[in-house]
């Protein structure tokens, strides 16, 4: 019978960890390491060089056809006509998009609501005023309603500064004035035309106007987490925004008086409705913004004051990218029925207001 020797206990190896009699453990395999997958390159950052070498070696490679072209009596008019309009435009943008911006990101939609009568029918008119007092274009126009339908003002009031404020501020009005400095009357009919079409738009919303056709706004992109990132995000947006439509309008006007047949121009400015008719559509298509748009109207010389009129009281009022706003802000539904209606009275305000002053 074996006899088994108990293992000492002492206080050397009452602590010693069991000895391995089979040699070292294999270490567990490590995971292995696993790179931070970069950022993909966005598309349009890494084409952009792409196109921009793409278009000055087309440049470069019909530089002949082009100086030949350019040289043409009818490309020379039309370059002529282009850069007369951005020069005298563009300054009454960028001080009118800087002005706009600074109202709708620094002054509160509550003064408007705390400054408002409580009677819907006395604050639509007063409302209206304040677009003559508060410049702002039609791009952040839309965005300040919205603000203060959301602060709880009454629609009506709401949509008769939307319709007054880029049509009537001070920029607008003193752009008028040096665009048609031989007709200062031009300038009274702007301001009264367009204040009256807003005030009338104001009224019979309150009057016919449902809860369910207009759509409660969601919250501006013009609030943003500090003001200053706010203010230069809506100046960045608004140059992009107006300025490429006010190159589009250069463009048109450029084109309407170097290239359309003057018999053209002439039949439709020799009838009255037909040239009234005609401005008001081309206000819709071209959408300029109302800081330039005299501008563009003072060059269309064969058209009577009273056609012009009419191009600077709808185009402000409702044009391709204000439908496409309100539709955004306010719903579909509302644009369906508010911009056709604007369009028809923007029209019967330019025309009454151009046979009592013009």
């Amino acid at each position: 019978m074996a006899i088994t020797r108990p293992a000492p206990t002492g206080p050397d190896t009452a602590h010693e960890p069991p000895r391995d009699t089979e040699g070292p453990e294999p270490a567990a395999p490590s995971a292995p390491a696993v790179e931070a997958p970069s950022a993909p390159e966005k598309p349009s950052e890494s084409r952009s060089p792409l196109i921009l070498t793409m278009l000055l070696l087309t440049l470069v490679l019909l530089q002949g056809p082009l100086r030949g072209a350019l040289d043409a009596p009818v490309m020379q008019s039309w370059m002529t006509v282009f850069v007369a309009v951005l020069v005298q435009a563009l300054p009454f943008l960028v001080l009118g998009v800087l002005l706009s911006a600074a109202i709708a990101v620094f002054v509160p939609p509550a003064f408007f609501a705390r400054a408002l009568p409580g009677r819907p029918a006395l604050a639509v008119p007063v409302a209206g005023m304040a677009g003559a007092l508060l410049p702002g274009c039609e791009c952040a126009s839309v965005p300040v309603a919205g603000a203060l339908v959301r602060r709880g003002v009454t629609p009506a009031a709401a949509l008769a500064f939307l319709l007054s404020a880029p049509a009537i501020n001070p920029i607008v009005l003193t752009a008028t004035a040096v665009a048609f400095p031989r007709n200062p009357e031009m300038v009274v009919g702007r301001f009264v035309a367009s204040l009256l079409v807003s005030c009338v738009m104001g009224w019979l919303w309150q009057r016919l106007g449902r809860t369910d056709w207009l759509r409660t706004p969601r919250r501006s992109h013009y609030e943003g987490p500090s003001k200053g990132a706010a203010f230069w995000n809506s100046v960045r947006h608004d140059v992009m925004h107006a300025g490429g439509f006010l190159v589009l309008g250069a463009m048109a006007a450029a084109t309407l008086k170097a290239v359309a047949p003057a018999s053209w121009l002439r039949t439709a400015a020799e009838n009255p409705l037909v040239a009234i008719l005609a401005l008001a559509v081309l206000a819709v298509l071209l959408s300029i913004c109302s800081e330039a748009d005299a501008f563009v109207a003072a060059s269309l010389t064969q058209f009577s004051l009273t056609a012009k009129l009419a191009f600077l009281v709808v185009g402000p009022m409702i044009d391709l990218k204000l439908f496409a706003m309100q539709a955004g802000t306010f719903g579909r539904g509302f644009a369906l029925r508010f911009a056709p209606a604007t369009f028809v009275l923007a029209i019967l305000g330019a025309v009454l207001t151009g046979a009592v002053l013009l």
